[in-house]
């Protein structure tokens, strides 16, 4: 049996569905449905069990596992919440990071671009604990996942124990079916859609910044099935550990998303430029885009797929069907 933590959300309800297409229905998904109707993003699947996170640690109990792939996580950058936010970010990884050490059972979890705070220090791949230890997150989000990734770094570099596989992914910004629950979190190209098939004007925002024109603001946008090609390639894998960046190497900006988006329908763009609000210009990132290196040297060779490639097929195979699910 695979677990897979935050199983109904975003990501990892796509690796589940990965999974049951490659053939596995013996797939453990742990998370709260709730009442905003994520429990849509399984609707298709076939699972083996469905456990609430405050049962897992008794439902590990003398289990075997073929991997846990933990992805649960208050992914919100706007949480406040501390005492939550670490509970549920830190103290349970590490406890499932425990677990899998004494069970000898493989363990990929999700990290975070936003461990990388404000880029200033670029995006780089170096995933020593010296390295590591220069990084300042911006919020309680990234902060939480980069206690984490420490703690991790820290054992490796003191070659302690730690599961047969290991591997932290530092997604960066990921978009595509079954983000629809996220809310303010789900990608620009989810939030606009409606008003950009609706022929209405999508809102950017304008550049404060000298030398970048209006949306060309860019972020490293990678599609979902790109990430979870990553996790499938983990998992076949199992002779490599690490900290890795998942992005596609490539910085676009929210006006190619967006023309991409048009593009896919046909139609013509019709964007305004809007002010950034004053509470977030001296904070706004202008750009990411991740170095992924160290994932190609460790013999990942499955390839990203080009912007307008994963708009179009978003676009085409969710977004304007009547079931936006997969």
């Amino acid at each position: 049996m695979l677990l897979v933590t935050g199983g109904a959300g975003f990501i990892g309800s796509n690796v589940v569905a990965a999974l049951n297409d490659a053939g596995r229905a013996d797939v453990a998904v742990c998370d709260v449905l709730g009442h905003d109707g994520k429990w849509r993003n399984l609707a298709k699947r076939q699972l083996a069990d469905i456990v609430p996170p405050a049962e897992l640690l008794p439902w590990l109990n003398g289990r075997k596992l073929d991997a846990i792939i933990h992805l649960g996580a208050i992914s919100e950058t706007t949480a406040t919440d501390g005492d939550l936010v670490i509970e549920t970010n830190f103290r349970l990884s590490m406890r499932l990071l425990d677990w899998c050490t004494a069970n000898a059972v493989p363990f990929i979890y999700a990290s975070s671009a936003a461990t990388y705070g404000d880029g200033e220090t670029g995006f780089g791949d170096d995933a020593s604990l010296p390295a590591l230890k220069k990084l300042r997150p911006m919020n309680l989000y990234g902060w939480s996942k980069h206690l984490f990734d420490l703690a991790v770094a820290e054992r490796a570099a003191k070659a302690e124990e730690l599961p047969p596989q290991w591997a932290g992914l530092k997604f960066f910004n990921v978009f595509g079916p079954n983000e629809y629950h996220k809310g303010t979190m789900m990608s620009v190209l989810a939030r606009r859609f409606d008003d950009i098939r609706a022929g209405r004007v999508v809102q950017l925002f304008k550049s404060h910044r000298d030398g970048i024109a209006d949306g060309d603001q860019r972020r490293d946008f990678i599609y979902v099935d790109d990430v979870v090609r990553v996790i499938q390639w983990l998992l076949a894998t199992p002779s490599v550990s690490g900290l890795f960046n998942v992005g596609t190497g490539k910085a676009r900006s929210f006006k190619d998303l967006i023309v991409s988006a048009y593009a896919a329908l046909g139609s013509k763009p019709n964007i305004d430029y809007v002010d950034m609000p004053e509470q977030i210009r001296g904070s706004y990132q202008y750009f990411t885009e991740a170095e992924v290196d160290r994932l190609h040297r460790a013999g990942y060779n499955g390839g990203f797929t080009a912007l307008e490639d994963a708009v179009a097929a978003y676009v085409k195979g969710y977004l304007d069907q009547p079931d936006r699910f997969r």
